[in-house]
Parts: C-alpha cells; structure tokens; sequence
C-alpha cells in the first residue's frame, strides 16, 4: 500500500509562485507514473501534469509554460513548481502516483490564488 504526503498549499497572489511536493512511502517499487491533479469547486477533477520514472512529461494546456513537474527517484518525491499563478488555478491540488495498473491518490491540498 502505497502512503503519499502532500506538501501545504497556500494563499498566494496572482503572478506569484508555489511549489507543492508529494513524497511517497510504501510499495514504491511499484510506481511509473507520478502526478497531480486539480479540482476546482464545482467543476470535475482534471489533470495539470504527470512524469514517468523515465523523465518524460506530460501538462494540460492551461498549465505548460508556465508549471514544471519534477521528481527525485532517490527521494520518491514529486514536486509541481507553479509560476505566473492566476485566479483560475485556485482549486485542490491532488497527487496522484500509479504502477502494475493501480493508482493512490493523496489528500489534496489547497491553492488559493487572489485578484
């Protein structure tokens, strides 16, 4: 069973930065694919950006230019550094790790992002 940590969001204002971390404990040897995930109040839960153990990305288009998706093997850990924020990216942020066709999902953590 896989355990993942996220790290605290924030209330940061637009055009500022953030940077979330997930560290993930247990069964570790089974995870590919690392990401995260937002929802935002009434809307339905979307994907911001995953990385493989390999290095290679993928980002919604709301998103690229402008976040980076990282990871440390060594560490287990992923990270989404988020720059130029704006209004729109205020939503729960949720980390999601997946391997062996199974998939753990953290807690979510909140992003607020003022005018």
């Amino acid at each position: 069973q896989v355990q993942l940590v996220e790290s605290r969001g924030g209330l940061v204002q637009a055009g500022g930065s953030l940077r979330l971390s997930c560290a993930a404990s247990g069964g570790i040897s089974s995870i590919n694919t690392m990401g995260w995930y937002r929802q935002a109040p009434g809307k339905q839960r979307e994907l911001v950006a995953t990385i493989t153990r390999g290095g290679s990305t993928n980002y919604a288009g709301s998103v690229k230019d402008r976040f980076t998706i990282s990871r440390d093997n060594a560490k287990n850990t992923v990270y989404l550094q988020m720059n130029s924020l704006r209004p729109e990216d205020t939503a729960v942020y949720y980390c999601r790790v997946s391997g062996y066709g199974l998939g753990y999902w953290g807690q979510g953590t909140q992003v607020t992002v003022s005018s």
